[in-house]
């Protein structure tokens, strides 16, 4: 794959007079629309291929594409799990794809009966009052949740809650989400154990505090077991609780958040409910709340009358709309279909089994790469590197030589609080001889750190783009050809 052709550009395999079609009589420009100053003095310089050649030189460049279809791809904090193909099509059916969002509430009763029941279906799972689908992703569903925890506050006149707590094992957007929301971010530092220090946390609750946001299971892999207490503590100064939920897949089916007090949480439908992940497209991250915030919902929520599918009329202290129109229907109807695949127990089984995996490839792991902190982990399991065994190998050159393996590199140096962190989420959808294999490379490189280290500081050697200066990429990137 390295050698000519398909290492060049498709411009560098142009050849002048090539192409796909050859008409008899081609149109002549006409003069009748552009005025003779905007038209084009020479041809434009665009590559020059048979048909033959394009089709053979995207098909190579797919590839070298990785991918959940091809690779595993054990990102942790991300839970890149299989997306049924089955969810593609029902999403793409003509009644769903080809409905206005102009369309009025009787032309569009099936879409809008997915949304009423897949809201119904997050409820049961979640144990919240009610759900807004309206957020186009993760992140997107926090500003939404702080945005209702800032409208509640106000509605109280309690003008003086201007801090959002976040602990230092929270997911990474948190403090962003605060920051944009409008509020001062207070971040506190966990315990030896990885989880939320009561003590610290006890020190910096106040009447400012307007939210403390929770990841449950935090980033580390850890359940926070003192959440009661926590909920009770928080609850008790005025504050309410966001738990974001990007880790709900370890306790779907197992644990309903609303009873461990949380007040407002996000469900990345991508991490959780087997929507499609990356790519820039659109992702959903619908929000649960209790009764009490329930009125600040934004709008596009949907009622039932028994005959008819209808809008409900929002709330006066509704924060309005976060997106344009519904959501994006298409995820939300891969989550719904997701839903109704499974029933109660077998989600149970789903999230025990994704704890399961990531556990296995932990006690597998741990004479290589000693957890950062050794519990029993959720979802996925945090390693961090012995320096004096590695020879100053780094976890950056372990994660560049896993790609010569055939394997995607996990998350790296995240989170940020374990030193050379590396992070392992392996899903529940990835097969033991799957986690054997990636357990089988990780050995491998560790043996090759010992014995051979310059062979992981020169890694990767197999991939069609070798090991970059990444620094003088970051700061000097070169963005054309």
């Amino acid at each position: 794959m390295n050698n000519y052709p398909h290492n060049l550009l498709s411009i560098e395999k142009s050849v002048k007079g090539r192409r796909g079609v050859k008409f008899n009589a081609p149109l002549k420009p006409s003069s009748n629309y552009l005025p003779s100053s905007m038209l084009r003095s020479k041809e434009p310089k665009l590559p020059q291929l048979t048909e033959f050649d394009t089709v053979r030189h995207f098909s190579n460049l797919s590839r070298l594409n990785v991918c959940l279809d091809t690779h595993f791809y054990p990102l942790g904090s991300c839970t890149m799990k299989y997306n049924p193909k089955a969810y593609e099509v029902l999403s793409a059916l003509d009644g769903f794809a080809s409905a206005h969002p102009l369309a009025p509430a009787d032309a569009a009763q099936g879409t809008l009966e997915i949304l009423f029941k897949l809201e119904n279906l997050l409820k049961a799972v979640t144990g919240f009052d009610a759900f807004t689908l309206q957020p186009a992703a993760g992140a997107h569903g926090e500003f939404t949740g702080a945005l209702i925890a800032k409208a509640y506050h106000l509605s109280r006149k309690d003008k003086n809650r201007t801090e959002i707590i976040v602990p230092d094992t929270a997911h990474g957007t948190n403090p962003a989400t605060a920051a944009m929301s409008g509020f001062s971010v207070i971040s506190i530092k966990s315990a030896q154990d990885g989880r939320v220090d009561i003590e610290e946390l006890k020190k910096t609750l106040s009447r400012k505090t307007a939210l403390v946001m929770l990841t449950i299971p935090n980033t580390v892999g850890l359940f926070e077991k003192d959440i009661r207490q926590i909920a009770e503590l928080v609850h008790n100064a005025g504050a309410l609780i966001y738990m974001d939920g990007a880790n709900f897949n370890a306790l779907i089916g197992s644990v309903k958040p609303a009873q461990l007090g949380a007040d407002i949480m996000h469900i990345n439908t991508h991490k959780t409910l087997s929507t499609p992940h990356g790519g820039g497209g659109p992702g959903a991250g619908a929000v649960g709340v209790v009764k009490t915030l329930e009125e600040f919902l934004p709008q596009g929520r949907v009622s039932f009358n028994g005959k008819k599918y209808s809008f409900i009329k929002p709330s006066k202290k509704s924060i309005g709309s976060v997106k344009s129109f519904y959501g994006n229907i298409s995820v939300l109807i891969r989550a719904y279909c997701y839903l109704r695949q499974f029933s109660a127990l077998t989600l149970k089984e789903i999230s025990q089994n994704a704890v399961l995996n990531a556990n296995y490839i932990k006690a597998r792991l741990r004479k290589y790469f000693p957890a950062f902190f050794d519990y029993i982990c959720m979802h996925e399991c945090v390693f961090t590197l012995d320096a004096q065994k590695m020879n100053g190998v780094k976890t950056l050159d372990i994660a560049k030589r896993l790609l010569d393996t055939g394997f995607h590199a996990p998350t790296i140096y995240f989170p940020l609080i374990v030193p050379e962190a590396l992070m392992v989420e392996p899903t529940e959808t990835e097969s033991k001889e799957t986690m054997d294999a990636f357990v089988d490379a990780m050995i491998k490189i560790y043996e090759e750190a010992r014995a051979n280290p310059e062979a992981l500081h020169k890694a990767p050697q197999n991939c069609p783009v070798k090991r970059i200066d990444e620094v003088s990429a970051a700061r000097e990137p070169n963005l054309r050809w």
